[in-house]
């Protein structure tokens, strides 16, 4: 052993909701994709959109400003959807986050993420990992496997199903 710190830099991949920044670990990100129509699913939670068919699989699509009780998203040529790899005890639930835009992937060191506010906060202090900065402000890490409950995740899969 050389004694060297051992603690590496996260990559995120950073997006928009309304006036907000916030990041996502690149590990749990599979694509990016540009909105296109996405089919509604009748009986789901408020805050899923629909379903897309991705290369033949059926993914369900999650608006992340309703999630986040932010208001409806409203469609712009900026508008994303990234589909997400999200842990679940029986394994890893595929799925589209609806998101105002996608703006870059950063990559911070360790000592440049903070514990989230206990207080304060629109989301629930478990929805983050952290608090990372960037040019003097705030981007809120989401910890995307704590976001949805297993019962939301159940009803979004066989929504898809």
């Amino acid at each position: 052993m050389n004694g060297k710190n051992t603690t590496t830099s996260t990559q995120y991949l950073t997006f928009t909701l309304g006036a907000e920044v916030f990041a996502v670990d690149i590990a749990k990100i599979r694509e990016v994709l540009e909105y296109s129509s996405v089919t509604k699913v009748p009986r789901t939670p408020d805050f899923m959109c629909g379903v897309i068919n991705l290369r033949g699989s059926v993914v369900p699509v999650v608006d992340m400003r309703l999630k986040f009780n932010m208001g409806q998203s409203e469609k712009s040529v900026n508008t994303c959807i990234i589909i997400l790899e999200i842990a679940q005890d029986d394994g890893v639930v595929v799925m589209g986050a609806l998101v105002d835009s996608v703006r870059e992937v950063m990559e911070l060191e360790p000592d440049q993420v903070e514990p989230p506010p206990k207080i304060g906060m629109r989301l629930r202090a478990e929805f983050l990992k952290g608090m990372g900065k960037q040019d003097g402000r705030f981007i809120m890490i989401l910890d995307i496997d704590k976001i949805f409950s297993i019962e939301e995740l159940s009803a979004v899969q066989s929504a898809a199903a």
